[in-house]
């Protein structure tokens, strides 16, 4: 299961600050609960490192820094399964970052979730199974229950 970060999973509010969606928190404790991996593909200038690892860990400082709220974001949850540009031809929505995920993921079924139609049709054009958040008359998040259940079905 992968997301867009910003406007995702994290909002920045008009003063710069930074915190969870409305329901990104709990969402994420119960996929955890389910054991499903997540993992981002989000765009980050391609300045900040060399590789993911070190773009990825520039993106945690500028997060943090501005972070509100009682629970931290859940960098955690993440581990090595955070994608993100090596050179700007590679930033979103270039179907390139999709690619790296889905071959990072081997054979399992990817989920992708963000708040773009453009990023969810890239994204359902590879292969993903695509779910546009905070959309009207729908659950802000694609059912964990359901995520699970995908992970039961053969490819």
């Amino acid at each position: 299961m992968y997301f867009d970060l910003g406007e995702t999973l994290v909002h920045t509010a008009d003063d710069g600050s930074i915190g969870y969606q409305r329901g990104a928190a709990s969402y994420l404790r119960a996929l955890r609960e389910r054991h499903i991996k997540v993992g981002l593909i989000t765009n980050v200038p391609p300045s900040w490192g060399t590789t993911d690892t070190e773009r990825a860990a520039r993106l945690r400082e500028e997060v943090d820094a501005t972070w509100r709220g009682p629970v931290p974001f859940a960098w955690e949850d993440f581990a090595d399964r955070i994608f993100t540009p090596r050179a700007e031809t590679e930033r979103k929505p270039a179907p390139i970052l999709w690619q790296r995920a889905k071959t990072a993921s081997g054979h399992c079924r990817v989920v992708y979730q963000a708040e773009t139609a453009e990023e969810v049709t890239v994204a359902s054009s590879l292969g993903f199974v695509p779910y546009q958040v905070n959309r009207p008359h729908r659950p802000a998040f694609l059912p964990a229950g359901l995520i699970e259940l995908f992970g039961h079905r053969s490819r």
